[in-house]
């Protein structure tokens, strides 16, 4: 099949987040028919597939996740000029689909190769499938790269911004609204912190020569019991997302520092950020393999996973990246021929080296 056909088979297969066992089987049933180096090998909903071994090259792990967000689409999975409309058409079928072609087209020489689909990318980060997969296969861990094919229109980017949770809760005491000062209103309380939170600025967050931005925001909230109640405990979401060259610990303390003490700060979901590593040599390799652009992954991704192993890992992808989570999302057909050959040019080249 072509890659446009390849991609639509891949969207019209539904697998939302905590869903995605019917496309985790029917990718693992396709590649069981292509010659292998080791048995496919099954973790929840997620599959290591080894490629190729024995190259005496580089071991390189491609990956992907299977499942995508809910979102709302106005027909189903279909292809208009270069446009395919589906869920997770950007983010990141179109990714799972050059997986799929360096499987079922001829592998490059001078590489080991595995392919790893996971689940749970989309929710929280203790939930991700990733994790128990790198934990309880060994292989992986010896990895000399990792490229995670998330959405980024072709254009590799280094590193990724580290992500915090901190769920920010008000105490007060309930009252009648008709008389207000019978109590303490959890919810006025957050005004100072809300005013605090408006006027931040983002903090530029620079390494190796790029720059991340350390921002604060101020998320989801919640509180009140009725209309007519004076809320004793209302709640704020906080996300602090920081660069490669702020620590988890520094960041917390940034979350604590706006708070300030007026509130309780329970952190919540903690992803590490990663380090762009654009001087390592399989890193620069891929640089100069024809990608459109470099640039930090300003968003948090699985590289951090790897990275926290000691092993390099990038992001690139075909998908369009303003397209991720979008009503009617979409991706460029034209986008994945263009991806593939950077792969394989890549591949080739750290192959024969």
């Amino acid at each position: 099949m072509s890659l446009a056909e390849d991609l639509l088979w891949l969207c019209a297969i539904p697998s939302l987040i905590g869903e995605e066992a019917a496309l985790c089987d029917a990718v693992a049933q396709r590649l069981q028919g292509r010659p292998l180096a080791a048995p496919i090998r099954r973790y929840g909903d997620s599959i290591v597939v080894p490629l190729s071994r024995g190259s005496g090259g580089p071991h390189v792990v491609l990956g992907g996740h299977l499942d995508v967000v809910r979102t709302e689409h106005d027909a189903p999975p279909r292809i208009e000029g270069d446009r395919l409309y589906a869920p997770g058409a950007a983010d990141m079928k179109s990714g799972l689909c050059l997986m799929l072609a360096v499987a079922e087209r001829a592998v490059p020489k001078g590489v080991d190769l595995t392919l790893v689909f996971y689940a749970r990318e989309e929710g929280p980060y203790a939930e991700n499938e990733l994790g128990p997969v790198l934990a309880q296969d060994r292989e992986l861990t010896q990895a000399s790269i990792a490229v995670m094919l998330e959405p980024s229109d072709n254009k590799l980017q280094l590193g990724c911004g580290g992500s915090i949770h901190a769920s920010v809760r008000f105490r007060g005491r309930t009252a009648h609204s008709a008389r207000p000062w019978q109590g303490e209103n959890a919810l006025h309380k957050s005004a100072a912190l809300l005013h605090r939170l408006s006027e931040l600025t983002p903090v530029t967050d620079e390494r190796e020569g790029l720059v991340w931005k350390n921002v604060i925001s101020a998320t989801m909230a919640s509180g009140g019991r009725a209309r007519n109640i004076i809320p004793d405990t209302f709640e704020l979401n906080l996300n602090h997302r920081f660069g490669p060259g702020t620590s988890v610990e520094q960041a917390m303390q940034n979350v604590r520092a706006v708070v300030q003490d007026e509130a309780e700060v329970e952190f919540v979901d903690i992803s590490p950020s990663a380090p762009p590593l654009r001087h390592h040599p399989l890193v620069a390799a891929l640089a100069e393999s024809g990608v459109l652009a470099i640039e930090p992954k300003q968003a948090w991704t699985d590289v951090a996973r790897f990275a926290a192993l000691g092993i390099p890992a990038v992001n690139f992808g075909p998908g369009v990246q303003a397209q991720a989570h979008q009503r009617n999302e979409w991706t460029l057909l034209s986008q994945l021929e263009v991806g593939y050959a950077v792969l394989d040019t890549w591949l080739s080249r750290i192959g024969s080296a």
